[in-house]
C-alpha cells in the first residue's frame, strides 16, 4: 500500500497527536482552532466596535412634540433613539400641521440615509416617491424609502400622525429644484 502524503504541516500536527492523546481531546483542540483562525484577517473582526447601546423609554406626553424638526409644517416627537444608539438611528412621530399647504409642503428632495421607514399611526398621507409614483397612505399603511430616492409629501389629513424610523440619526436632505 502507498504512503499518502500530507498537505501541509498543519494537517500532519493532528495525525501525529492521536499517537499520543484521546481522540476527543484531539478533536476539541483542532476545533478550537478552526474558530480562532476564521475571526482572524476578517473585515467584521476589524470593523470599529459600536458603543453599548442603552435602553430607551418614551411614554407619551402631548408637551414632547416640537416644531424644532426638518419641516416647519410639522411637529416631532423624538422617541429617544438616537441617544440610546449613539447616533446609529432615528425614530419620531411627527404630526404634519393641518391644513396642508401644497406650495409649502410639496417639495421633491432626498435624504442621504442608509435606511428609512414611515408608518402611518392616523389619517393619511398622499406621497410622490421616484419610481413609484403618487400613493395614498392610509392608517397602517407602511412604507420604506431606499437611500436617496427623490420623493415629496403631495397632501395630508389635518390629523395625520407619522412613525419615522431612519438610518443614520443625523443626515443630510437635498431639495430639488424643478
Amino acid at each position: 500500500m502507498a504512503k499518502q502524503k500530507t498537505a501541509s504541516r498543519s494537517a500532519a500536527r493532528p495525525a501525529v497527536k492521536k499517537k499520543w492523546t484521546s481522540p476527543r481531546s484531539a478533536a476539541k483542540t483542532s476545533a478550537r482552532k478552526a474558530v480562532k483562525s476564521k475571526g482572524r484577517g476578517t473585515p467584521a473582526a476589524k470593523a470599529k466596535a459600536r458603543p453599548k447601546q442603552r435602553v430607551a423609554i418614551s411614554h407619551y406626553r402631548e408637551e414632547d412634540f416640537k416644531a424644532d424638526g426638518l419641516r416647519a409644517y410639522a411637529k416631532y416627537r423624538d422617541l429617544g433613539i438616537k441617544d440610546a444608539t449613539h447616533g446609529l438611528a432615528q425614530a419620531h412621530v411627527i404630526r404634519l400641521q393641518g391644513p396642508c399647504n401644497p406650495e409649502e409642503v410639496s417639495k421633491l428632495h432626498y435624504h442621504d440615509v442608509e435606511f428609512q421607514m414611515v408608518y402611518v399611526l392616523k389619517g393619511w398621507v398622499k406621497t410622490y416617491m421616484e419610481g413609484e409614483g403618487e400613493t395614498l397612505m392610509k392608517e397602517g399603511a407602511c412604507w420604506t424609502q431606499p437611500p436617496k430616492i427623490r420623493h415629496m409629501i403631495l397632501d395630508y389629513s389635518d390629523d395625520v400622525e407619522l412613525l419615522e424610523i431612519i438610518l443614520p440619526a443625523d443626515f443630510k436632505t437635498v431639495e430639488i429644484s424643478t
